[in-house]
């Protein structure tokens, strides 16, 4: 199970996630997350911190948002990876292919 909590910030959108990023949960993850980059959302500020899981296709789904934005001038910064999650991206190289920062102040500063 996965919940997707939004809340607008005036650089885009603060999303966090609590629970698994995984095959079951990452298609509905990615369907809403298109939707904000198709609306012209300026930057997304992605809390990973109430992740517990992260699955490849939840890989897939943060990195076709990423790639989603890009093109229509918006950014995806990443925040509060700990504990396996963090081990996850450090293993697969996303923490080197996407902006991971410490916290949500920095989040929403990289979004500026």
């Amino acid at each position: 199970m996965l919940e997707i909590h939004v809340e607008p910030i005036p650089q885009g959108r603060l999303v966090c996630l609590v629970g698994r990023l995984d095959t079951k949960t990452a298609p509905d993850f990615e369907k809403e997350a298109l939707g904000w980059a198709e609306e012209g959302c300026g930057g997304v500020a992605l809390d990973l911190s109430g992740i517990d899981y992260v699955s490849s296709a939840g890989l897939r789904s943060i990195l076709v948002l990423a790639k989603k934005m890009q093109p229509l001038g918006g950014r995806l910064v990443l925040f509060g990876m700990s504990g396996v999650v963090e081990e996850v991206f450090s293993i697969s190289g996303f923490d080197r292919l996407l902006p991971v920062v410490a916290d949500r102040d920095a989040a929403c500063g990289a979004l500026s």
